[in-house]
Order: C-alpha cells, then sequence, then structure tokens
C-alpha cells in the first residue's frame, strides 16, 4: 500500500497538487465573473426566487423540480468535503486554508453558474424519455470555432466523459464511504466491512431505481442531514463563544503570512495553504469539476439560463456556509491542533534519521521546513528496536500526520479484538516502515478528516453525544453523494458506451464502495485529488472555449423573461 500512495502521491503532484492547477481553476472562475459582469452578486435574488418555483410553467421538458435537481446536485458536493475535507484542509494548510476555500467558493459560484447554464442548453432526451446534459454533451453539440473553422470537440468530450467515471470512484464512492466507516468505528466501535456491506446494499437498492428515485431520496436526505449537523455545530460554537473572535482571526489574518505552529501543529506556509485550500474547496463545492451539470440537465425549466441561476447558490450553500461553520467547529474548539492518541496509518508515517526535539525552536523549525517540501532531512534506515512495546532506539524522530509523534506503542495486529504488544526489531526504509509483519503503531499526533471534526463534536453542549451528531450528518452527507455520484457515473457511460454498459458499472461501482470501507484513508484521499483534476480540466477548457455563447445566453434569457413575465422585478440581463 506504501508503494501504491508514492505512485499517486507523484502523479497527483503533476495535477491537482501542482502549483498551476489552483490557479487555472481561480483564473477561469475570475475571467467569467468579471466577463460576465459577477453573475453571483447580480442574479443571486433571482436564483432564489426561481429556485422557490415563483416563475415554473407547466408542461416543461426535464425528469425534476428546480429543487430537486439543486437537492441532487447539493447530495452530490455536500459530503465529506464539509466534514472531513474541511478538517484536511486545515490540518495541511492551518486555519488561512478556510480563507482560500471561500475564495474558491466565491468565484465557483460564477464558474457553476456557467458549466450548468450551457449543461442545460445544450442537453439531450435519450431514448427512454429521459434527460441527459453535462460537459460531454455541450463539448460534443455546440458550435465550436478556431480562426473562423468549425471545430470538433468529440475527443475532449470522450475524455471528460471517462474521467467522469474515474471520478465517480475517486469522489463519489471512495472517499465516503471510507469517512463513514472511519467515523462509525472511532464512535461505535463497529467494523468497517459491516458498515460498508450494509450501506453496499443500501446503495444498490436506491440507485438502481435511477435519476428519479435518486431525486426523490436525496430531496429528503439533504434538508435532514443540514438541520441534524447545523444543531451539532452550533452547540460547540456557542459553547466555546469566546473563541469565535479569535478563530475569525486567525481564518483571515493568516493569509499572506502562512499559519504559525500552535500546539500540535507545526505551521504551513502561504503556498501550502493556498494550494490546499483552494484543493479541499473544490472538492466540496465542484465548481469547475463538471460534475453539478450532469445533475442539473435532468431538471424542468423554462429557460436554460434559469437552472444556472438555481446553481449559483451551491457554493454558497456548501462551502461558504457549511463549510465555514465545520470550520469555526474545528478551531473554537481547539481540537485542530491538539495531538489525540489514535492508530498511525502508515502512508502518514514518516521517520527522520537523528533526534529532533518539539520543545527546541531550532529543531522545530527544521521540521517545519521539512513538511513544507522546502529543506528536506535525510530519512532513517535501519531497525526499530522494540521491548513490551516501546521503542529502545534514540537516533531517530518519529513524525505522523504532519506532527511530532508522541507516547508511542507498538502492537500485534494480527487479532482486531485483542491489543498484544510487539517485542522484536521493525525494518524502517527511508523513512517508511518496510516491516510486512501485521503491527501498528499506536500514540499521540495530530488527526485529521472525520475523526478530528468528531472529536471537535464533543467539546460542546451536547459533550462526547456530539461525536454521534458528526456520525449521523456524515453517513447522511456521504450516503447521498455516492448515490448522486452513481448518477453522473452512468450518465458518463451511456455516453460512451450506450445505456446497456450502465449495469455494469453500476454493479462494479457498489463493489467498490464496500471495498473502500476498509482501505487507507490518505491513498483515498490522494486518489480523489487526482480524478478531480482529471476531470476538471477538460471541462475548463471547454467553458472558456464556449465563453462568447454565454454571454449571447444570457442576452437571450433577458429576451425570454420579458416576453413571459411581463412587469415581474429581475434583474439586468444585458
Amino acid at each position: 500500500m506504501q508503494e501504491v500512495d508514492n505512485i499517486l502521491k507523484f502523479i497527483d503532484s503533476f495535477i491537482g497538487s501542482a502549483t498551476w492547477f489552483p490557479y487555472a481553476l481561480l483564473g477561469t472562475g475570475l475571467f467569467f465573473t468579471i466577463y460576465l459582469k459577477f453573475p453571483q452578486i447580480r442574479f443571486f435574488k433571482h436564483a432564489i426566487k426561481i429556485v422557490s418555483g415563483k416563475f415554473d410553467k407547466k408542461d416543461l421538458p426535464g425528469d425534476t423540480s428546480h429543487f430537486q435537481a439543486l437537492a441532487t446536485a447539493l447530495s452530490g458536493t455536500v459530503g465529506t468535503g464539509n466534514i472531513a475535507g474541511v478538517a484536511f484542509a486545515i490540518h495541511l494548510g492551518g486555519p488561512a486554508a478556510l480563507f482560500w476555500m471561500l475564495v474558491t467558493a466565491a468565484i465557483g459560484m460564477c464558474t457553476k453558474f456557467v458549466e450548468v447554464s450551457l449543461s442545460h442548453k445544450y442537453r439531450t432526451k435519450l431514448d427512454d424519455g429521459t434527460m441527459a446534459g453535462g460537459p460531454m454533451y455541450y463539448m460534443k453539440n455546440a458550435n465550436f470555432k478556431f480562426n473562423g473553422k468549425k471545430v470538433n470537440l468529440k475527443w475532449l468530450a470522450a475524455i471528460f466523459a471517462f474521467a467522469t467515471v474515474l471520478s465517480s470512484f475517486g469522489t463519489g464512492s471512495l472517499p465516503q464511504i471510507n469517512s463513514i466507516s472511519s467515523t462509525l468505528l472511532a464512535t461505535f466501535g463497529i467494523d468497517q466491512v459491516v458498515t460498508g456491506a450494509v450501506l453496499a446494499v443500501l446503495l444498490a437498492l436506491v440507485i438502481i431505481g435511477g435519476i428519479k428515485r435518486i431525486a426523490a431520496v436525496t430531496s429528503k436526505l439533504v434538508p435532514a442531514m443540514a438541520i441534524i449537523y447545523f444543531i451539532g455545530a452550533f452547540a460547540v460554537i456557542l459553547f466555546n463563544y469566546e473563541n469565535i473572535i479569535p478563530s475569525l482571526m486567525a481564518i483571515f489574518g493568516d493569509v499572506f503570512t502562512g499559519s504559525a505552529a500552535t500546539g500540535g501543529f507545526i505551521g504551513a506556509n502561504i503556498a501550502y495553504a493556498f494550494n490546499r485550500g483552494v484543493n479541499r474547496g473544490l472538492f466540496s463545492n465542484e465548481a469547475g469539476q463538471g460534475s453539478a451539470p450532469i445533475a442539473h440537465a435532468s431538471a424542468k425549466a423554462n429557460e436554460p439560463l434559469s437552472e444556472g441561476m438555481v446553481a449559483i447558490l451551491e457554493p454558497f450553500i456548501d462551502t461558504i456556509i457549511i463549510c465555514t461553520v465545520t470550520g469555526l467547529v474545528l478551531l473554537s474548539s481547539g481540537a485542530w491542533n491538539e495531538k489525540h492518541v489514535n492508530q498511525f496509518e502508515y502512508s502518514e508515517i514518516e521517520v527522520l534519521q537523528n533526534q529532533y526535539v518539539e520543545s527546541n525552536e531550532e529543531h522545530k523549525n527544521k521540521i517545519y521546513l521539512h513538511i513544507n517540501d522546502e529543506e528536506k532531512l535525510p530519512t532513517y534506515t535501519g531497525d526499530l528496536k522494540v521491548v513490551e512495546g516501546k521503542v529502545q532506539n534514540d537516533n531517530f524522530t518519529f513524525i505522523h500526520s504532519r506532527s511530532f509523534a508522541d507516547n508511542i506503542m507498538v502492537y500485534k495486529d494480527e487479532d482486531l479484538l485483542t491489543d498484544e504488544v510487539f517485542t522484536g526489531s521493525v525494518a524502517i526504509t527511508n523513512g517508511k516502515v518496510s516491516d510486512e509483519r501485521p503491527i501498528k503503531f499506536i500514540g499521540e499526533s495530530l488527526v485529521h478528516s472525520a475523526p478530528l471534526t468528531a472529536l471537535a463534536f464533543k467539546r460542546g453542549f451536547f459533550g462526547d453525544w456530539g461525536q454521534y451528531i458528526v456520525s449521523i450528518g456524515l453517513l447522511l452527507f456521504a450516503f447521498s453523494t455516492a448515490i448522486s455520484w452513481s448518477y453522473y457515473g452512468d450518465r458518463a457511460m451511456t455516453y460512451l458506451f450506450g445505456p446497456k454498459s450502465v449495469i455494469y458499472y453500476r454493479i462494479v461501482y457498489v463493489v467498490a464502495f464496500f471495498f473502500a470501507a476498509f482501505q487507507d484513508t490518505t491513498i483515498i484521499w490522494t486518489l480523489s485529488a487526482i480524478t478531480i483534476a482529471l476531470m476538471t480540466l477538460p471541462n475548463l477548457v471547454g467553458i472558456l472555449w464556449l465563453r462568447k455563447d454565454m454571454k449571447r445566453t444570457i442576452a437571450e434569457y433577458g429576451d425570454f423573461f420579458e416576453e413571459n413575465f411581463p412587469g415581474k422585478d429581475h434583474p439586468k440581463f444585458k
């Protein structure tokens, strides 16, 4: 698994984690924000009226209502990114990472407006009567031109559709069930295999029914999970009310300085906070990724732009509201920078040559430079001598989860029900555990993702009961995300190989969902970052190419609105 993780991180370093990727994503959104005169601000009030059904007419083409389409799209975006993703971003980049998540959402409101409008404009009715849309359809059907000549972008559409299939696993299936199973194991002690098996069966029962059943389920799950989650979150924030202002100051005050060391958090530089914040922001709201346009293509709408208006609300709800609330829970509770007892994941273990002491500022600065990829330190190769679970060597430094690891104990891992201490030697190669025997390390270090959020929720009015709210909320959030992404994947499979391929895709989707329940969390997050980037890049190319088409569509909507709804208040569409 360590070799797999290294390969994935190497691939990710060229795309999702590359320096240029956040600039490409934010640059596209910023371009459209200026080019279309800030539609996320101008049309925000109008979008609320549309989703409420104020301008709906009877017998509109489509399969779902505006609200159901929004709920389906939100259920695909509101998931582990809001619970585990925020915790992961703050863990990596400090409070400033949350600021960049919010910037990504504010700009992403425009990006999503564009991609959903174009998707709805070029959607197609399939032989079974259902609607299909998404970036692959506007790449195929739109009138692309280059130097005055028509250009065929079917090849780009095929690349996007293939990337969507991959991302349905990397975004919608694997990280969702992994976060659910990890949280239920930590909270209730439920075996991850059992969680995976039960939810895989439920997932299969829902997705067999297609978009109408998916929309019916998600339109009920989204409001329910939001209510449960907000109750638990504000119970923590208000309980720690004296930390609200300092938390906000840390989010916005560290933007141009990076986050300084505090508690067990060693610190993060500006570049790391920016990259991780944008990356996790995209995972959370998916603006620019091209996923939501697939869900919105099924909506009954008067005109393409009306559905684009609805999409403006998604990043606002998903990231600006929900992720901010999660971030305030993590920061105000103080759980984010404290070390907690946990079982170390091999992929996050790094053993360094020589002994560095956390209380020594010079040593701590060297580790800061090392984990932020500025000046790498030599790693350890050799054996760790262990007697009754305690490491006897003193010529190494044990790093786990980007923090100094303390009070480490080594156990045999042959039986999940017993904790028998280990005695012997553990092989370390280039800083990584290379011993093939079933052993596990338990100690104190920073934690991240869903377990960190669960710990933070315990520090409120509900006490230990707060962690159950996270477990229930995560179960609903993440499961609904997996449901929606199965739909995105089967639309992509339909585009590539026809409707008959969908049944085989669904089988593989459910099986992968089960196996991901008990796999390494870090590997799954890295895979997710890769698939998100692979899906995003062709979509950004497509919407930039259709920029003039988008501007014309806005003007056409103004004419349509004045003709069909005379005398009603509306924003300027010119």
